[in-house]
């Protein structure tokens, strides 16, 4: 496994959104979703603003990888299952990273459909 540099870790932490990529079958990149995403425990978080059934994320999560593009940073990574225990830990670093924006915003990244639909965006070396 690899981890975040901390230059990547600081161009990570100074944006609001990136732009996340799957692959399809056939090695070819799918297009760009842009996100909203934390980092907790130094690992980036993303979820599905509406939930499991949001396009981006089923093929997200039924591919074995992808791109991000942030702040002049682009790279491979992989998608993961989170680990659960941390749900409420990553719901609080949404609500403190988002939480200037309107309630009814915010409410789409920390509902009980958005928490199922968590990924950690972990780089591949």
């Amino acid at each position: 496994m690899s981890a975040w540099t901390p230059e990547e870790a600081s161009r990570l932490d100074s944006e609001d959104e990136l732009e996340l990529s799957s692959r399809r079958p056939d090695g070819t990149l799918r297009p760009w979703a842009r996100i909203w995403f934390v980092r907790y425990d130094d690992e980036v978080q993303v979820r599905s603003a509406y939930g499991p059934d949001n396009g981006w994320y089923r093929r997200a999560l039924a591919s074995p990888g992808g791109r991000i593009r942030v702040a002049g940073l682009e790279r491979v990574v992989t998608f993961e299952p989170p680990d659960r225990a941390k749900d409420d830990a990553i719901t609080a670093a949404y609500h403190a990273k988002y939480g200037r924006y309107a309630k009814g915003i915010v409410a789409t990244v920390v509902s009980a459909d958005a928490v199922r639909s968590t990924l950690v965006v972990r780089p591949v070396t």
